[in-house]
C-alpha cells in the first residue's frame, strides 16, 4: 500500500494518506496563522515525489518556494529540523520539486486561457454577476452563434471579449428577430450585459480568454524522475478579482471532469486539486452553480482527480459538498464569536470518534503546526481522527525571487506554447468584414445602379438587399483599410486601426441591419 507520511499523533501512531483514497477529496482548515500553508505545502510535495501531479492556488504567493530546497540558513530552519527529528524523519533533508508557474495576467508565469465558448454561458453568467434573465439572454446569444444566424446558417467562433461584445452588439441590434426565435430579447438586457463586461475587461479578466487556449493534459506531466509537477498558479493578484477566482477555479475542475476518462479508483491519482480560499467558489453562489458544484466534485473522483479545499472556517463549504470530502486535516479554531462556536461544533462532528480526545475542546487547543487529522483507510472508512504534529515540508518556506522565478520558468516543459496570443479568425472579424462588403455593396450602388451590381457575385447573402437600401455615402479608401484590418484581427488596443474598426461596426452596423 502506498501512502503519504502526514505527521505523528499523540499516541504515537503515525498518520498516513492512503495514495489509493486520496482521489475521495479532502479538507484543510484552521483559523490564520495555524500552519494550513505548511500543511498544503508538504502534502504537495510528498504527491509530487509519488509522481501525482498537483495543481495549487498560490493566493499570498508564499508557495513558489516550493520549487526550490529549503535551507540550513533559513531564519526556522532549527524548527523544522526538530519537528523531523521529534517525528523520526531519519531521512529527512532539503529538496525541492519540479514546478510550473502560471499566471493568468502572464506577468509570473505561463498565461491560462480559454475561450469565451468554452466557458459557457452558465460560468460567464456567474463571473458577470448576471440575474436570470440577462442570463437568459446571454444563453440565447450563444445559440444564435452556434447556429449561425448571423453568418448564412454558418456557426461563428466566440473566442475572446471582442468576439463577445460584437455578438451581443449584434443581438441589441436583432431583438426582435432573436424574440421571435428563441425568446425575448431586450436591448435593455443586452446593455447591462455589455456593461458588465467593460467593468471586467478593465479588471484584466479579458486577458483569461483568447487562444490558444488550455490543454488540460498538460497539467498532469511528470519530469524525467517520475516526479509528478507541481503547477503552481499565481493567485495574489488575481484575489483581487474573487469572483474570475473562483470562477476560473470553476471552469478548471469542469475541463477536467469533461476531458479526462473515467479511471475509478486508480492506485493513485491522475491529479491533486488544492483550492484555497475555497469559501470564495460558494459566497453568494445561486442554487444551480451550487448544484453544478457539487456534481462536479462527487463525480470527479471517478477521473481520478482529487480535490482538496482549504479554508479558514469548516462551515463555509456546504453540506452537500463537505459530505464528500474523507481525508480531513482541522488546524485550530479561535471561539470568538458565535459562527466560530458553530463551526467548532460542526468540525468536531464530523470526525469519527475518539473515545480519549474531546475533539470539540481539542480544536481550541491545538498549537501551530498542530491539527486533528482523520484520513480513509484501504476499505474506505474514515480513521479515528487523532491530534497530530504536522511534518515539516523539505522545500522552501517563503517565496522564490524573481531571479529564481525566471530561471525555473525557462526551464518548462511549455516554455514557447502558451506565451504569445494567436488571433484567428471568429466572431468579431466576420461580422465587420460582412459589414463591410454591405457598405462596399451600397456604394456601388449609388456609383453604379441596382441591376448592376445585383449581376457581380454575392459575398453575403443575408445583407445584401438591405445594404442596397443603406445608400452610406463613406470615403472607400478608409473603408476598405478599417474593414480589412478587423477581419484579419489586427486587435492589439494601441493599435488605430482597431479603434476605428470597433468604432465601424458600432456605428455602420446597426444601420444596415435595421
Amino acid at each position: 500500500m502506498s501512502s503519504i507520511f502526514i505527521g505523528l499523533a499523540a499516541n504515537g501512531e503515525k498518520q498516513y494518506l492512503d495514495l489509493s483514497r486520496a482521489n475521495r477529496h479532502g479538507l484543510i482548515a484552521g483559523a490564520t496563522g495555524t500552519g494550513k500553508t505548511v500543511t498544503l505545502q508538504g502534502l504537495a510535495e510528498s504527491f509530487s515525489a509519488n509522481g501525482v501531479p498537483v495543481f495549487v492556488a498560490d493566493v499570498k504567493g508564499d508557495l513558489s518556494g516550493i520549487s526550490m530546497p529549503g535551507s540550513p540558513t533559513f531564519k526556522h530552519a532549527d524548527k523544522l529540523e526538530g519537528r523531523a527529528k521529534e517525528l523520526g524523519m531519519d531521512d529527512y533533508a532539503y529538496s525541492d520539486n519540479p514546478v510550473v508557474f502560471w499566471d493568468l495576467y502572464g506577468e509570473q508565469g505561463h498565461p491560462i486561457r480559454t475561450t469565451i465558448s468554452e466557458m459557457g454561458p452558465l460560468l460567464l453568467s456567474r463571473l458577470l454577476d448576471l440575474n436570470d434573465t440577462q442570463e437568459g439572454v446571454l444563453q440565447i446569444v450563444f445559440r444564435a452563434a452556434d447556429e449561425g444566424i448571423m453568418n448564412d446558417g454558418k456557426p461563428v467562433l466566440l473566442l475572446d471579449f471582442e468576439d463577445l461584445q460584437a455578438v451581443l452588439l449584434w443581438a441589441a441590434e436583432n431583438a426582435s428577430e432573436l424574440s421571435g426565435k428563441y425568446g425575448n430579447v431586450t436591448k435593455q438586457s443586452v446593455g447591462a450585459i455589455q456593461r458588465q463586461l467593460l467593468s471586467f475587461e478593465a479588471q484584466g479578466a479579458d486577458m483569461f480568454f483568447g487562444e490558444p487556449a488550455l490543454e488540460i493534459g498538460d497539467f498532469l506531466k511528470s519530469d524525467e524522475q517520475g516526479r509528478g509537477y507541481v503547477n503552481v498558479l499565481a493567485a495574489d493578484k488575481l484575489m483581487r478579482s474573487p469572483k474570475l477566482y473562483a470562477t476560473f477555479l470553476l471552469w478548471l475542475l469542469a475541463e477536467l471532469f469533461e476531458s479526462l476518462p473515467e479511471v475509478g479508483d486508480p492506485d493513485k491519482p491522475k491529479l491533486v486539486f488544492f483550492f484555497d480560499e475555497a469559501h470564495l467558489l460558494f459566497d453568494d453562489a445561486p442554487k444551480a452553480l451550487q448544484d453544478k458544484i457539487e456534481q462536479v466534485v462527487r463525480l470527479i473522483r471517478s477521473k481520478g482527480v482529487g480535490v482538496y479545499f482549504c479554508t479558514q472556517n469548516p462551515i463555509d463549504i456546504p453540506e452537500e459538498v463537505a459530505g464528500q470530502l474523507g481525508n480531513k486535516v482541522q488546524h485550530a479554531l479561535r471561539a470568538f464569536t458565535p459562527r466560530d462556536q458553530r463551526a467548532i461544533k460542526a468540525a468536531a462532528e464530523t470526525f469519527r470518534i475518539n473515545p480519549d480526545l474531546d475533539v470539540a475542546e481539542a480544536i481550541t487547543e491545538l498549537k501551530v503546526g498542530e491539527a486533528l487529522v482523520s484520513t480513509l483507510d484501504e476499505d474506505g472508512a474514515p480513521t479515528v481522527v487523532q491530534r497530530t504534529l504536522i511534518k515539516p515540508p523539505r522545500s522552501r518556506l517563503g517565496p522564490v525571487t524573481a531571479k529564481e522565478r525566471a530561471i525555473i520558468q525557462s526551464v518548462s516543459p511549455h516554455d514557447g506554447k502558451y506565451d504569445e496570443r494567436v488571433d484567428r479568425e471568429s466572431a468579431e472579424e466576420v461580422l465587420a468584414a460582412k459589414a463591410l462588403d454591405a457598405v462596399e455593396t451600397a456604394k456601388e450602388v449609388e456609383e453604379k445602379g441596382e441591376e448592376e451590381v445585383a449581376k457581380r457575385s454575392r459575398k453575403t447573402t443575408s445583407w445584401w438587399e438591405k445594404a442596397g437600401k443603406a445608400g452610406i455615402k463613406a470615403a472607400a479608401g478608409s473603408l476598405v483599410s478599417i474593414g480589412v484590418a478587423a477581419a484579419m484581427g489586427k486587435k492589439s488596443s494601441a493599435d488605430p486601426v482597431r479603434t476605428g474598426a470597433n468604432a465601424f461596426v458600432r456605428n455602420v452596423l446597426g444601420s444596415l441591419m435595421r
